[in-house]
């Protein structure tokens, strides 16, 4: 019973047991009492009694009493609220393993892993008969209507989604995707060479551009045809309502612990957030509703021409065109942003560690006579570059906080700890990815470790503690797709340009994330390459 909290309860407790114990006297009998409703006092100390008492039992009798974790975030979600809101969740869970270890409590029924072996036994396979770990909706918020988007969806409707989906992101349809994304790269090179072709090269902001094409990229592939953000040198207006709605999205998600305060925030928030919100998902619908108009008159590599040709909802084996339209909106945020993002932070680092940007780009420029050569398969070759992306996606992973699920019935054992059914569970990204227990040196940018023959000094690196895609039978479904990218647009940006960073981006890693970061502007210094 130890420290302030656990003493102020019992100080608030007795005074209010005391109160209400102690025997009435009234000079009338009780048949002369006048009958009153309770007044707006009484009500306010029941409604005490009830505050203390249920913060007593998560504090002493909750299941989870014994988990370390900060006494007020035991008692109470309004930490948790406050972290998510000011865009510090995962720096906070950091800040809290790094004082309490493997496994924190950052909710009354919460819990928070940055131990490796949490990955399989929360969101891996389940053997026959182990029931799944399903996703925590207080996280998860549910589309409004029948359908779903595979992101939300129950177990069964996943499975479905997913199946169909698969085809869209197989090997054979990243090859035939490829000559379409070389073509959207080659104008993103294109736009950059007139930046690095004056006399004196001007900073411009990589992270624009990088999102410029990689929306470019999925618009493409999920509807048919691009946002135009390239041509434009700006974002589509739907673009930044996406940015928007993402930061909305994780508000929301914090007060859905609060029923109340979700309600009060729906009545209350600008009906301008309402219907951008509205423009996206009508967006959405009429580009798919366009593309799928043409499906028969075209023959394009997109997702849509995947999913059509293998589509069989009738049967209860495809996806509803509701459904559609609802993946095809996951699709772009899911394959555009995180892209861009995991992209930027290779040049960030690379551009802040110069004898890795020399390695990097002496492997790209020996390696590749010509730009022409850079594909998906030849870039897969490059050693030090994958190792740069696998690094870089350590240190600024594009979804850095926690991706809860709930422990089913029966519990399970999680950590070498036994947890009860019911408790919201999830690994930390931003926290596993730099734990000491599992990298030496977890905050410096040290892509050698990911070599194959590295240096003995990471023999002890757990590498399946980086899992940025997640993991398991909910892992993101394109991820070859992402590497694919990722790997092909740093080479094609390395073959034909030397970059610096713009001195004060310094920290630019330092960002505040709302489920994705809110990337601050990283200015990029652009030469063309002195091959």
């Amino acid at each position: 019973m130890d420290g302030p909290i656990p003493k102020l309860l019992v100080s608030v407790s007795r005074t209010l047991i005391f109160k209400y114990a102690r025997p009435l006297h009234h000079p009338q009998s009780s048949s002369q009492l006048p009958i009153a409703s309770p007044g707006p006092n009484r009500i306010l100390e029941k409604v005490i009694i009830v505050t203390i008492f249920r913060y007593f039992y998560r504090l002493f009798l909750h299941p989870l009493r014994s988990y370390p974790g900060p006494r007020l975030a035991a008692i109470s979600h309004l930490p948790y609220i406050s972290w998510c809101v000011r865009g510090i969740l995962h720096s906070k869970i950091r800040t809290l393993h790094e004082q309490y270890g493997e496994v924190v409590r950052i909710r009354p029924n919460s819990l928070t892993y940055c131990a490796p072996q949490a990955w399989e036994e929360i969101y891996g396979h389940r053997k026959k008969g182990q029931r799944t770990f399903t996703k925590d909706p207080q996280f998860y918020i549910a589309s409004s209507g029948q359908f779903t988007s595979m992101i939300n969806a129950n177990e069964e409707d996943h499975i479905r989604q997913k199946r169909l989906l698969t085809h869209a992101f197989s090997e054979k349809a990243l090859r035939d995707q490829e000559s379409l994304i070389m073509a959207y790269i080659d104008v993103f090179i294109t736009r950059l060479a007139e930046y690095a072709a004056s006399e004196s090269p001007r900073a411009t902001n990589i992270v624009h551009w990088l999102n410029y094409l990689t929306f470019d990229i999925v618009g493409d592939l999920s509807f048919g045809e691009p946002f135009g953000c390239l041509d434009r040198s700006t974002y589509h207006p739907w673009v930044e309502t996406i940015f928007k709605s993402i930061k909305t999205g994780a508000f929301l998600r914090a007060l859905a612990i609060y029923p109340l305060a979700n309600i009060a925030f729906n009545k209350l928030k600008p009906k301008r957030l309402i219907r951008k919100r509205l423009e996206h998902y009508q967006l959405s619908r009429d580009r798919v509703h366009k593309r799928l108009h043409v499906s028969n008159t075209i023959s394009r590599p997109d997702f849509l021409k995947y999913i059509l040709k293998n589509n069989s909802f009738q049967e209860g084996a495809g996806m509803a065109v509701a459904e559609i339209e609802l993946n095809a909106a996951l699709l772009i945020q899911a394959g555009s942003e995180t892209v861009a993002t995991a992209l930027s932070a290779c040049c960030f680092y690379l551009g802040r560690n110069p004898p890795k940007l020399e390695a990097t780009v002496r492997e790209v420029r020996t390696t590749f006579a010509d730009s022409g050569h850079i594909s998906f398969s030849a870039t897969s070759a490059l050693l030090y570059l994958n190792a740069v992306i696998k690094e870089a996606l350590r240190l600024y992973p594009p979804a850095p906080g926690i991706g809860p699920r709930l422990v089913p019935e029966g519990g399970a054992v999680i950590n070498d700890q036994f947890v009860p059914a019911g408790v919201s569970v999830s690994v930390a990204q931003f926290s596993t990815f730099r734990s000491p227990a599992s990298f030496i040196e977890p905050d410096s940018f040290l892509p050698e470790r990911w070599l194959p023959n590295s240096d003995s000094r990471y023999l002890t690196d757990n590498k399946n503690a980086l899992q940025p895609f997640s993991y398991g039978p909910r892992a993101c479904i394109g991820k070859n797709l992402a590497y694919a990218e990722m790997r092909t647009i740093l080479s094609k940006i390395l073959w034909h340009f030397d970059i610096s960073l713009q001195p004060g981006s310094d920290s630019w890693d330092q960002s505040l994330s709302y489920i994705v970061w809110e990337n601050q502007p990283l200015n990029v210094v652009l030469r063309p390459a002195m091959n």
